[in-house]
């Protein structure tokens, strides 16, 4: 089910987002429901915040995604199809020895609204998916870029 997205000013968009404690089916409907409103809104990435829900979950997907980029998720380095749509509950991202780079970035949140931003070009996350199970991803380029964002 598609939800509606929450705009600039609304004050969920400033609030931390609690951990996510419970992986259940509510969890498992919710991450589809993220993903089916980041797609239909033609996103590469949304976080829970921005459907008016104050958690530690976002979601991302660069499956289409035409930026050159690396990743190794749980010390493998999967095929991008089969780990993407991505959910990611309580990520801790941490910034690897890399350039900063300025990308132009738009937000779901703020429609029409685009402006350069300075990221790590590297980070590591740990996170857990959206059965509770934990993972840690390496990224460099558009993926850690999305993922910061989020």
């Amino acid at each position: 089910m598609v939800l509606p997205i929450v705009h600039y000013n609304d004050p969920v968009l400033r609030k931390k987002g609690v951990k996510v404690n419970t992986f259940d089916d509510e969890l498992a409907k919710l991450s589809r429901d993220m993903i089916a409103t980041m797609h239909k809104a033609q996103g590469i990435g949304l976080a829970a915040q921005q459907i008016g829900r104050a958690l530690q979950l976002c979601v991302v997907d660069l499956s289409e995604a035409d930026w050159d980029f690396n990743w190794e998720l749980d010390g493998a380095r999967p095929p991008l199809e089969l780990i993407m749509p991505m959910v990611l509950a309580n990520p801790e991202v941490k910034k690897l020895p890399s350039d900063e780079t300025v990308y132009e970035e738009g937000c779901l949140s703020f429609p029409k609204i685009r402006g350069d931003v300075i990221r790590p070009d590297a980070i590591s996350v740990k996170f857990q998916d959206a059965q509770g199970t934990p993972h840690v991803l390496i990224c460099d380029g558009m993926f850690a870029r999305c993922i910061q964002h989020e």
